[in-house]
């Protein structure tokens, strides 16, 4: 039996050295990082490593080499010097006012000035960081080391508040201004965090900064390669397999539907989620551990704000510079979700420079479809669950009335601000009611000129439904017959339900069905 103590929720690098914890060695990456540029920024989903990253770099930089030891740093590495170093963390307040972030960088800047001494405290935040900066070089004779973790917390909190995402910008714009003024007196400068606010935003000074989220030479710095997996926990692959009285192919071939796919260029290799391949390693379960720990609800926001349809998150097409940048005033909620990890680079057209999105594995769509679904349909988070449940058990009967009932409730009681494009609010209800079925019966769903076509196959039956906005139920059962949706399942065997289907307009619901079978 494996031996090893997962990490899970440690984001310390000495203790997790020090604690004997499982760790995937990132060291010879984190050299060539350091030894071969000066200002660096990358973005990652929540839950990836970024914080480890940022521990481990400052567990370097401390020159605290016994912490290396059997790793590859400690044969890279000579001289193990010791900087002085100032480490910010935003991850651990609340932003809700802009007196928040004052508070939360004057408390970060206490701490050093009580190290470094002060000059004056009448002065500015980024005048501030400045002198600290000036003075860590001057009493230490060694180069400043900076690493910010989280820099964009407060930004992510602000979204949809444009007052306040105003005041953050130009607060934090002017405090990282002060890597640039300070050049001379800094050997490092690290940020991390989920996205990337653009040029215009708290980055437009800091010209000097390498992006590396996109570079396929640091695609293994977070997160965790199909590769370093089979390095690190072949024999616990075995185990796991045995446990789920599986064999090993069909164990490796679920880990990767479940937590693989995360592509941060167009030709990288897939990197696993490590919170959750971790946490189904040392419980030897599979489970959606990272939509566990909470999805923010400011994606929802953005999505509802804007009338996003759902069912082009499946196929979206965008360029680099709208991935690489968040315009915090732009209508495109893509950027964000992006890089929020809840979508992933699917392909590449070089000749246009177009990435197309999708899903990255199946923790992520299946989450984040359950997580959407009471934000978009009546029924509560704790219901929300058995709903599925029952409409699958439906249609597996046979009961389409029930089908029809269920999602009649569900559009019940929908307040008309949400409403305000009723095609795009159904589709999206039934975009991600047909995703959750999805994972338990056979669907399909397709769009397009605000024509909306459902399949559902189980293993008794097959459900053509069409949906009219504003017309008749008679009317979409015509077109089920009139364009032979049928056509390519009559030879099948299971029995067919053609179904029409009418929205009102007036009532905001489904007003009527009918069914030829």
């Amino acid at each position: 039996m494996s031996n090893k103590i997962y990490p899970i929720g440690i984001q310390n690098f000495e203790k997790i050295r020090k604690g004997g914890y499982f760790y995937i060695d990132k060291t010879a990456l984190i050299y060539k990082m350091v030894k071969t540029g000066s200002y660096y920024f990358l973005s990652r989903p929540r839950r990836f490593g970024k914080s480890l990253l940022i521990s481990t770099l400052e567990a370097y930089f401390q020159g605290k080499r016994e912490l290396f030891e059997g790793l590859a740093m400690e044969k890279l590495e000579k001289d193990w010097i010791k900087y002085p170093i100032l480490h910010l963390d935003l991850n651990t307040q609340k932003y809700d006012t802009p007196e928040s972030l004052e508070e939360k960088l004057s408390t970060t800047l206490d701490e050093w000035e009580d190290i470094y001494g002060i000059r004056s405290v009448k002065k500015s935040l980024a005048l501030r960081f400045e002198s600290i900066i000036q003075r860590a070089y001057d009493q230490t004779g060694q180069l400043v080391v900076i690493l910010v973790d989280e820099y964009d917390k407060p930004m992510l909190q602000a979204i949809g508040n444009e007052a306040l995402q105003k005041s953050f910008r130009e607060t934090l714009k002017a405090f990282y201004g002060a890597l640039k003024s300070k050049d001379g007196c800094i050997q490092i400068g690290v940020l991390t965090g989920v996205t990337k606010f653009g040029k215009v935003s708290v980055f437009s000074d800091l010209n000097n900064l390498d992006d590396i989220s996109m570079w396929n030479e640091y695609i293994e710095l977070c997160g965790i390669s199909e590769r370093e997996i089979h390095e690190n926990l072949e024999a616990e692959l075995y185990e796991f397999a045995d446990a789920r009285g599986i064999t090993y192919d069909k164990l490796c071939a679920e880990l990767k539907e479940c937590y693989d796919g995360y592509h941060f260029t167009h030709n990288s290799i897939g990197m696993y989620n490590p919170f959750s391949l971790l946490n189904a390693f040392k419980r030897k379960e599979f489970g959606s551990y990272w939509f566990e720990t909470g999805t923010p609800t400011y994606l929802v926001k953005l999505l509802k704000k804007h009338h996003y349809n759902l069912e082009r998150m499946a196929h979206e097409e965008t360029d680099a510079q709208v991935l690489n940048s968040i315009d915090s005033e732009s209508t495109n909620p893509i950027p964000v979700i992006y890089q929020s990890g809840y979508l992933t680079i699917k392909g590449y057209d070089e000749r246009f420079g177009i990435y197309s999105l999708g899903f990255p594995n199946r923790e992520v769509e299946e989450g984040f479809m359950k997580f959407l679904l009471p934000f978009y349909a009546h029924v509560d988070k704790v219901e929300s669950p058995f709903e599925i449940q029952k409409f699958v058990r439906g249609v597996e009967s046979g009961d389409y009335d029930s089908f029809f009932h269920r999602l009649q409730s569900f559009f019940a009681d929908t307040t008309y601000e949400l409403i305000r494009d009723q095609e795009v609010h159904y589709q999206n209800v039934l975009f991600i009611l047909s995703k959750l079925m999805g994972f338990y019966v056979k669907a399909e769903y397709n769009t397009s000129h605000g024509r909306i076509d459902m399949v559902l196959q189980t293993n008794k039956f097959i459900y053509i439904m069409e949906f009219k906005l504003e017309g008749t139920a008679e009317e979409a059962l015509k077109q089920i017959n009139e364009k032979q949706y049928a056509l390519p399942f009559e030879a099948d065997g299971r029995k067919i339900f053609k179904i029409g289907v009418n929205f009102s307009a007036k009532t905001r619901n489904i007003e009527k069905w009918i069914v030829e079978s």
